[in-house]
């Protein structure tokens, strides 16, 4: 049962309450935000919560014990609150979240509902939507290697060894036009084979975008697709950086990278099929699909 103090417990039982929900996030370089969805900023602990962002809490779920609980946060990017810049560099990932309960005729009376951390964010246009989950869901991560046929090194890591600094592995282009600041027709690039940067990350040198980092769905000649749309303007002129993509297959290790000895899965393991296998007059089970 939580814990309510003495003033906060007498407003709410004196029948008419005048509470709003406030947050406090601590984000990765120390700084801490406030917001609230109260109509105007209240202080509350020395922190001013914002009004003026569209911040909206959604259903919160606790649970007892060792369960992970979780809940939603909702608002508007805006330049002097969360820029959009911001959350797609990742500032905002893994940062702590307080939700507070508070009179907001007088912040002294206040209770903490829950803390937890900023999961997945969801961007919609200028607006966005935050999981932010309980401390409990780090008891969900994998610790060590996974055993999987395909690789768990990330490309140009210390494990994998390939430099994707080198001029087969990287393209320094301009963007000629673009659709929606999503598909880019570039130059640049025209020495790269399609697919080349399927996979791959493209990182904004110039332009509003300057900085931020986006993930590369597909290419094909001079056309770079992006997952996601850029957070600002692109224009004409706009300069990149993009790197090849890798798929963790063995194959696309050794043909694209010259790279199978420091291949970091396990290829050769026996697939789920092998469990079913069963003898066949000059057939072969090696763990592949049996229907391939």
């Amino acid at each position: 049962m939580r814990d309510m103090p003495a003033a906060l417990q007498a407003h709410l039982d004196g029948g008419v309450t005048t509470l709003a929900r406030c947050w406090r996030l601590t984000l990765g370089d120390g700084r801490v935000l406030g917001f609230t969805e109260h109509d105007r900023d209240l202080n509350v602990g020395g922190v001013t919560c914002r009004a003026a962002t569209g911040f909206v809490g959604g259903a919160m779920e606790n649970a007892m014990g060792l369960s992970v609980g979780d809940a939603a946060l909702s608002g508007v990017l805006s330049d002097d609150a969360i820029a959009a810049g911001e959350l797609e560099t990742g500032l905002y990932d893994a940062a702590r979240v307080e939700t507070w309960l508070v009179n907001w005729a007088d912040v002294s009376q206040r209770v903490l509902l829950g803390a937890g951390e900023i999961g997945e964010v969801r961007r919609r246009g200028e607006a966005f939507e935050a999981e932010v989950r309980s401390l409990a869901s780090r008891l969900n991560v994998a610790v060590g290697r996974t055993f999987q046929p395909s690789c768990d090194a990330v490309l140009g890591d210390r494990r994998c060894g390939v430099d994707t600094a080198g001029a087969a592995f990287r393209g320094v282009g301009s963007v000629v036009s673009s659709v929606d600041g999503r598909v880019l027709e570039a130059d640049g690039i025209a020495a790269f084979a399609d697919g080349w940067f399927e996979g791959g990350a493209l990182v904004w040198t110039s332009g509003a975008n300057a900085g931020l980092r986006a993930e590369v769905r597909g290419s094909a000649g001079l056309r770079i697709e992006l997952w996601r749309a850029a957070a600002h303007e692109v224009t004409p002129g706009d300069g990149f950086v993009v790197t090849a993509g890798c798929d963790k297959r063995l194959a696309s290790c050794g043909a694209k990278f010259a790279n199978v000895a420091n291949f970091r899965g396990f290829p050769h393991m026996p697939g789920n099929d092998w469990i079913a296998a069963y003898p066949v007059e000059g057939g072969r089970h090696d763990g592949g699909s049996l229907n391939g």
